[in-house]
């Protein structure tokens, strides 16, 4: 406890500028061999770096007047004042049809990333909703965005609060006692404090790269897996109670009895959140490790700190019911020790129809459109930024303002112009820019910044100027970024799932020692996360009407649902595998899910809750991610552990643990219960039956 005070003191100071350090900028997630990436450093010697356009739209329905052309021109030299506010903003245009004003002014995001944009995009607004007289002003554009992103995120202190009291009411009716709760609780806010001063100084450090989601995910991890081990430990902990007067012994036992499972799980997850390291997406790549070390940090608090906690504070801590030493538990009477004997009367009926419900649900992943978000289909509502795109497709080209340009040979200068113009989906092409050689060509797109049909074009335009003889030409902006980052984490999907299943695969064979359980584990995981997928694809599709899915979801919900699932599967299958050296397979498999069923159902419910609490952020990918786990995870406690394994344990019997020893050891045999009874049996004859 001493050693966690002392611990806990620079952790504090240190996790506080973790926001200091965060690198929010898409292109910095980019890959540096991406050709988004590359161009960026071509064009500095053409436009500012660093820069982040602000796309000023003002609007007036009945019809823009000379007034409003004043104030919009009055507006762009005061912009100019405005501190990070680069060169001299764009001269102020109407539309052909006279009902919207346009201007552009470049932002310099410098080291301060989306909070630089953010502080100018509101000082800009001050400007231009001062003497409006009923003229609409909006800023839009990558910096609008970022702006508005910056605001969303912000409720990002408000997601621990909800997190944490997702926990605490969770504990309170797991446990009915008002005081054990604190100690999860305390000891993952430790936990998570912890992490983040290690993530931090990785971050200055050594070049781990992080952002705002980073921090997001890691908070509602921590807080969900640290507590799922602190329910497994407690569990186990009020059992060894029950049979230890001395609580130490107690703890003790408790240790060596749930601590191989607890770590084993915690290196699964961990091990597969550092598989992400082989992302090309730098965003990705850094998620991995900073998860990997919250897991870490999680398992170390609950494996030190927690039963040190226990401890201290004795029995009383379970109050109102606490576990009297002699006392006996009500496991017998469990609603899983019911639902164990039901399935063990028709074991392959249930696996076999558990299995085609969830194949059929799978079946709505058909439906997924993880193809990318376009910007206006980020936000649940529709914050300034989105609300000045719309207005701006609707008087000018969807891509003012926000550009593609390449980079090129100078001797290509014309080609390269010709070949832009001729392209479907590009509205115009400015003028070429020649310095030290090199060429610099804008266009502008006819399709929203991001969208699919810009994305579409930018692909052909790629296609076209790559042809061009010695031009050496390059194509970037934000659309290309977006572009490039689709495409990576298309790759980084089919790269590291693979081997994500390879390395929880060799975790449980290692730890169960046996080749058949493992495999069959793996294929309930697969179906818990296909059917997890295609339900999350209906409900994005038809309730919430959602535009699409980040290209990476998919690779993040395998990872998150993948490792967690199979934590499920450990606390159940080690439980299982203890009580089969005992009493055989069969019996085992009906005395771990009774064991462990309520454990693991309290431990889905927490990180399902923690996972839910991301719908609290106004973010399409936070709600989409916190609901595709919190189902996914519900579907893995609830169903597929509880029901789908117990069900295969039964029906495979002894062999699960097949090559190991005990795939060896035969179940007793059941008594008949169709036989006719026998009166006049001998004492010694009915107290063998009992005892079968």
């Amino acid at each position: 406890m001493a050693v966690w005070i002392a611990l806990m003191v620079p952790a504090f100071l240190l996790a506080g500028n973790l926001g200091d350090v965060e690198k929010n900028d898409s292109s910095a997630w980019l890959p540096s061999n991406a050709e988004a990436t590359r161009v960026l450093d071509q064009a500095k010697k053409f436009q500012p770096a660093e820069t982040l356009p602000a796309i000023v739209i003002y609007d007036r329905p009945e019809g823009v007047t000379s007034a409003d052309m004043a104030k919009a021109q009055a507006d762009a030299e005061a912009f100019q004042g405005i501190e990070k506010v680069v060169g001299q903003p764009q001269e102020p245009s109407k539309s052909q049809d006279g009902k919207a004003i346009l201007t552009v002014v470049q932002v310099d995001d410098g080291n301060e990333g989306w909070d630089g944009a953010h502080t100018v995009v509101g000082e800009m607004t001050a400007v231009g909703q001062q003497g409006a007289n009923g003229l609409g002003f909006h800023v839009t554009g990558p910096a609008g965005y970022a702006s508005d992103s910056v605001t969303a995120f912000s409720g990002g202190g408000a997601l621990g609060m909800i997190t944490a009291l997702v926990v605490v009411v969770i504990l309170l009716f797991t446990y009915r006692s008002p005081l054990l709760p604190l100690l999860p609780l305390l000891t993952a806010g430790g936990a998570l404090v912890t992490a983040e001063a290690v993530i931090y100084l990785l971050a200055k450090n050594a070049g781990l790269v992080v952002n705002t989601q980073t921090s997001l995910v890691l908070t509602v991890l921590v807080f969900g897996a640290a507590t799922d081990y602190a329910l497994l430990l407690i569990s186990r902990y009020r059992e060894e109670l029950r049979r230890h007067e001395d609580r130490h012994e107690a703890m003790a036992e408790a240790l060596y009895r749930s601590s191989p499972a607890i770590i084993a799980s915690a290196a699964t997850v961990a091990v597969s959140l550092l598989v992400l390291l082989m992302a090309t997406l730098n965003s990705t790549k850094g998620l991995g490790p900073a998860c990997a070390i919250g897991i870490v940090v999680g398992l170390l608090a609950m494996l030190t700190l927690m039963p040190a906690l226990l401890v201290i504070c004795g029995r009383w801590v379970f109050w109102p019911v606490r576990p009297s030493y002699g006392s006996v538990g009500t496991a017998k009477d469990s609603i899983w020790t019911r639902i164990g004997t039901a399935i063990s009367s028709r074991p392959r009926i249930v696996w076999v129809v558990t299995a085609l419900v969830l194949g059929v649900m799978a079946t709505g992943m058909t439906e997924l459109k993880a193809d990318g978000i376009p910007s206006k289909g980020q936000f649940i509502s529709e914050p300034q930024a989105v609300v000045g795109e719309e207005i701006q497709s609707r008087h000018f080209p969807a891509g003012s303002g926000d550009p593609i340009y390449v980079v090129a040979k100078a001797a290509s200068a014309e080609q390269v112009r010709t070949v832009l113009s001729g392209i479907p989906g590009i509205a115009g092409v400015a003028v070429p820019v020649v310095k030290d050689g090199d060429v610099f060509v804008l266009g502008t797109l006819s399709d929203a910044p991001g969208s699919k049909a810009a994305m579409r074009t930018v692909e052909q335009a790629r296609t076209a100027v790559h042809q061009i003889d010695g031009a050496d030409a390059r194509l970037g902006g934000s659309t290309a970024i977006a572009l490039d980052t689709q495409q990576s984490a298309a790759r980084d999907a089919k790269v590291i799932i693979p081997v994500v299943l390879i390395v929880v695969f060799l975790i449980l064979a290692l730890l169960l020692r046996a080749i058949v359980a493992p495999l069959l584990l793996m294929a309930t995981v697969v179906l818990s996360l296909g059917a997890a997928l295609g339900v999350s694809a209906l409900v994005f599709n038809h309730v919430f009407d959602f535009a699409g899915a980040d290209a990476n979801f998919p690779l993040l919900v395998f990872v998150f649902l993948v490792a967690l699932g199979i934590d499920y599967n450990i606390f159940l299958v080690s439980r299982v595998r203890e009580e089969a050296q005992l009493h055989g397979t069969r019996q085992g498999a009906r005395a771990g899910l009774s064991a462990t069923g309520g454990v693991i159902t309290s431990a889905g419910l927490v990180l399902a809750g923690t996972f839910a609490a991301l719908g609290s952020l106004p973010l399409v990918f936070a709600a989409q991610l916190g609901f595709a786990v919190a189902f996914g995870v519900l579907l893995d406690t609830m169903i597929v552990r509880s029901v789908l394994v117990t069900a295969l344990t039964l029906d495979v019997g002894r062999w699960m643990w097949w090559p190991s020893k005990l795939s060896t050891h035969r179940d007793p045999l059941p008594v008949s219960h169709g036989r006719p009874p026998l009166r006049r049996r001998s004492a010694g004859i009915r107290k063998m039956d009992e005892d079968i």
